[in-house]
């Protein structure tokens, strides 16, 4: 589990193609205190597997369903990436919670300026606005973020300036994909009122 608060920016090092996909190590260095193999890290919002660490940095793999189903299959040596260590109990819960298990990317439509703010307009698959609310939460490229509007197939947030520096969202342009995590409360409440009704016994006269 995670918060959506991001720890600090790591750079892709290197990416080596292997059987099931792709293993790539990236230069950190907060999320290597206390890091041990095993250990999970969230990848611009991706909870992948720390499979072998260095002083200088971090191994970790993505199999092929995780490239197409994320942005990391865009990724090159070089790209900076959002991350995060998974939570402690003993953490300040800053941000809202998060799996690290992606629902979808979307693609940016517009960068604005707002004051030292960005306003960010970003289309998304209809098949998620079930779970979104004005002011609800959305986890994007890892980051817990907050909902402006939200309509059929796009919605907009705000990037703090704090947001901009500590994260990659200062390199991003219009048409970058971004990957998405609903709130997975929503999820849970679909599928409960879903399971319910269909066990409910039919009226009878």
């Amino acid at each position: 589990m995670f918060t959506g608060i991001v720890e600090e920016i790591g750079i892709i090092k290197m990416i080596v193609a292997v059987l099931l996909g792709k293993r790539f190590f990236i230069e950190a260095k907060t999320v290597l205190i206390d890091l041990q193999v095993g250990d999970s890290i969230a990848v611009n919002g991706v909870c992948l597997t720390a499979t072998e660490f260095t002083s200088q940095g971090f191994w970790v793999e993505a199999v092929a369903e995780t490239l197409r189903l994320t942005n990391l299959g865009t990724l090159e040596a070089g790209s900076t990436v959002n991350l995060e260590r998974a939570m402690t109990l003993q953490k300040r819960l800053g941000g809202h919670l998060l799996q690290g298990h992606i629902d979808a990317t979307g693609t940016i439509l517009k960068i604005e300026p707002e004051g030292q703010a960005l306003l960010i307009t970003l289309s998304f698959p209809a098949a998620l606005r079930k779970y979104m609310i004005k002011k609800g939460y959305i986890g994007f490229d890892g980051m817990s973020l907050t909902l402006i509007e939200v309509y059929p197939t796009e919605f907009t947030l705000t990037l703090i300036p704090h947001t901009q520096e500590v994260t990659i969202a200062q390199n991003y342009q219009i048409g970058q994909h971004i990957n998405l995590e609903v709130d997975m409360l929503a999820k849970y409440i679909e599928n409960f009122v879903q399971t319910t009704h269909s066990v409910l016994p039919l009226p009878t006269h």
